[in-house]
C-alpha cells in the first residue's frame, strides 16, 4: 500500500476517533505529498525514497519547532509538536541504534579507504543512501566525524 493510501486510512481513523493531534499531523503529511506530486508535474506516484525523505522532513520540522519552544520555556507549544512527530513516525521504518549505524559507518570507511575529514563527503553520501529512512543525518554525521577524526 502506498504512503498516500496509508495516510488517508489513518486520517479517516483519526477523524472517527476525533484525535485532533493525529488529524493535524496527517493533514500536513497529505499536503506535503500532494505538493511533492504537483512539483514533479504530472500526478505520478512518489518513489519510496521520496516518501521517506518527505516523512523525515516533517518529523524534523516538528522536532526543531519543539526544541525552539522548549528553549523559550513554552512547553505548552512544544508538546503538540512532539505528539505530531510521533504520529508521523509511525509511517517511517524502524530506526537503527547508534551501534548499528556505527557498524555501517566503519564498514563504509574501510570500503572507501577514507583517511581523515577530507573524505567525509564520500562516506556521508554512501552511508546516507544505505541508511535512508533508518537514521537521521545529524546522527550519521556525528558518528562519521568521530570515526574520521
Amino acid at each position: 500500500m502506498s504512503l498516500q493510501k496509508q495516510v488517508m486510512t489513518a486520517l479517516k481513523d483519526a477523524m472517527k476517533s476525533k484525535d485532533q493531534t493525529a488529524l493535524t499531523a496527517l493533514r500536513a503529511v497529505k499536503s506535503a505529498i500532494l505538493l511533492a506530486q504537483t512539483e514533479s508535474g504530472a500526478k505520478e506516484e512518489l518513489t519510496e525514497e521520496q516518501e521517506l525523505k518527505l516523512l523525515q522532513k516533517q518529523v524534523k520540522q516538528r522536532r526543531d519547532s519543539a526544541a525552539v519552544f522548549t528553549e523559550q520555556g513554552r512547553a505548552d507549544l512544544a508538546e503538540p509538536e512532539l505528539a505530531e512527530a510521533k504520529v508521523i513516525e509511525q509511517f517511517l521504518p524502524e530506526a537503527l541504534s547508534e551501534e548499528e549505524i556505527e557498524k555501517v559507518v566503519v564498514a563504509t570507511i574501510e570500503q572507501v579507504g577514507a583517511e581523515g575529514m577530507k573524505d567525509m563527503g564520500k562516506v556521508m553520501g554512501l552511508v546516507s543512501k544505505e541508511l535512508a529512512g533508518q537514521a537521521d543525518g545529524k546522527t550519521i554525521s556525528s558518528i562519521v566525524k568521530a570515526k574520521l577524526a
